[in-house]
């Protein structure tokens, strides 16, 4: 695997383009979320889309109740244990979302240079002169000449189902627009975007506090997609209320990046946050179309600098009513790739899209193509420059993990970790083999009760691109410090196969384990070793970086290994 990849700055054989992709273990190292939702919410689809890389699942509450989203996961773990791939969940808040109320649900003729009044009295009906809107202070947040997009919810720019508005007049909680282009508004739900203002509202609102009390809590997921975020507080009030409910003081928080004010705390916020997502459908509203793919690379290289993970937004909306993207689309996806993206977050492609697996499939296709050609060596070098020295003992040890891997040709590097830093330590020097993630369980207790800790953070590396997590045992995990013997659950393993492997220096034979003084830490890289094998993705006379802490201090070791 390592040896076919090229370098951008090499020529590129014709004859290579013409040659079928090759189907792998692995997909593509970036990673892929998709939203269910209508199209997308039966065992069968889930079970496809798992199968064809999808890796987090996406529940959106800007639209849906609780029970019907219930039914979703519940198909969904039914689809895990069927497939036998681990999936993440995703909750994605609401937050201030400005919303046009269209009771009936009948669609709504408007027609350019016409005007045309937003109110908030929601007890009117909506026509093609008057539209309500979720909303009481937008005539104070608004003046004459400001832009209103109004949109069908996860919007795919198509003119004739969204509409530009100019406003020309504020008369009382009334806002006045001129119609900027002809359109059909159909469907439940339709969104209003004001360009680069701000709204009074609280980005977690009081309906998101309700279903992650509620739902969130019950299902525990594993991350907090927190819409409209704008200033650092907004993550800290988040973390502060989850931590709050139990287990979910363990749910990460991604901050969603939708408006100038997020754009301009955005270093703040990368701080507090545990990942970042562009909402470049929103974002595209607020900032001119020639300057959005200067802020995602700005963006995304913050945040490979910062070692946390970058999710791109809005990348094939063609394939929501068709079966192949765009030429400009496929090269988006790819270009998301090479700035260093983690992952990609499909929205109406997958919630109400013809061909959710489809779709699924052809993204992870473009990324693997793409990570082909990746300039690792000289990331690599920018990212040792920029943590610069001393740093600290962990980040030097993953960096010249990643660092062995590439000299020596290993075609995997395996991670044992109970926290997943270390993981996510060595993803972020980008290393073109995949990273097995062992996670390994710790037993804690509050005094009342047992619990593990591990789930959590096998699954929340499933959006870290490169990271492949497996769960240890849970029957047999390590208390506090001490070391204990490990078995992984064998369907544990997630997607794609190289050709060698990363440990520690030597042979590893049957006499080498025999002779061991650390028995304990030689069974468990066993295990983890025949799972590889199993797997397709360590074959004989491979090599393997290995990762792992022995007593308190961090150890990479190189193995060769024989038949």
């Amino acid at each position: 695997m390592h040896s076919t990849n090229l370098l951008l700055e090499e020529p590129v054989r014709m004859a290579s383009i013409l040659e079928p992709s090759k189907p792998n273990f692995f997909p593509a190292m970036t990673k892929i979320v998709g939203t269910l939702g209508p199209k997308s919410r039966s065992v069968e689809i889930i079970s496809s889309c798992l199968e064809a890389g999808m890796s987090v699942a996406r529940f959106d509450f800007s639209w849906g109740d609780a029970e019907f989203h219930q039914e979703t996961l519940e198909n969904l773990r039914t689809a895990i244990k069927r497939s036998k791939k681990l999936c993440a969940v995703m909750l994605d808040t609401g937050g201030p979302e400005l919303q046009v109320v269209n009771k009936s649900e009948h669609p709504i003729s408007l027609q350019a240079d016409s005007l045309v009044i937003l109110t908030p009295d929601q007890d009117k009906e909506a026509t093609p002169n008057l539209l309500p809107i979720n909303f009481s202070g937008l005539s104070k947040s608004v003046k004459n000449g400001d832009t209103i997009f109004i949109g069908q919810y996860l919007f795919t720019g198509s003119e004739t189902t969204s509409v530009w508005l100019e406003v020309t007049e504020v008369n009382g909680e009334d806002v006045v627009c001129s119609i900027k282009n002809s359109a059909t508004l159909a469907g439940p739900l339709y969104t209003l975007h004001v360009s680069q203002i701000r709204i009074d509202l609280p980005t977690l609102t009081d309906k998101d506090k309700k279903v992650i009390s509620s739902w969130a809590f019950r299902n525990k997921i594993d991350i907090l997609s927190l819409s409209y975020t704008r200033n650092a507080e907004d993550v800290r009030h988040a973390r502060e209320f989850l931590s709050k409910l139990g287990d979910l003081n363990q749910t990460q928080i991604f901050a969603k990046i939708e408006n100038v004010e997020g754009m301009g705390n955005f270093d703040e916020i990368l701080r507090e946050a545990d990942g970042i997502i562009l909402s470049r459908g929103n974002l595209g509203i607020d900032l001119p179309p020639e300057k959005v793919f200067l802020f995602q690379k700005a963006a995304v290289y913050k945040c490979n600098m910062a070692g946390k993970p970058a999710v791109i937004t809005r990348v094939v909306d063609s394939m929501t009513d068709n079966l192949r993207p765009t030429r400009a689309e496929a090269t988006d996806v790819a270009n998301a790739v090479l700035d260093g993206s983690d992952a990609i977050l499909l929205g109406a492609e997958t919630l109400r899209g013809l061909y959710p697996v489809e779709t699924i499939s052809t993204v992870g296709k473009i990324c693997a193509e793409a990570e082909k050609v990746y300039n690792q060596d000289v990331y690599f070098k920018r990212a040792v420059k920029y943590v610069g020295e001393p740093m600290t003992h962990l980040e030097s040890i993953a960096s010249s993990a990643v660092r062995a891997a590439i000299k020596v040709k290993a075609s995997v590097i395996i991670c044992f970790t109970s926290s997943g830093r270390a993981a996510r330590l060595i993803a972020k020097y980008r290393p073109m083999m995949p990273v097995l993630s062992v996670v390994i369980p710790r037993l804690k207790t509050n005094q009342l009760r047992w619990t593990f800790s591990g789930a959590f953070q096998a699954r929340q590396s499933l959006i870290i691109r490169g990271i492949f997590p497996i769960l240890a045992d849970p029957r047999h995990p390590v208390r506090e410090r001490a070391p204990s013997k490990l078995s992984l659950i064998k369907h544990r393993m997630i997607d794609k196969s190289p050709e060698r492997g990363v440990c520690a220096a030597g042979k590893v034979t049957k006499e080498r384990q025999a002779e061991s003084t650390n028995a304990t830490d030689e069974s468990v890289l066993k295990v983890a070793l025949d799972h590889g094998k199993t797997a397709g993705v360590i074959k004989p006379h491979d090599r393997v970086v290995v990762f792992q802490k022995v007593g308190d201090s961090s150890v990479v070791k190189i193995i060769e290994l024989e038949n």
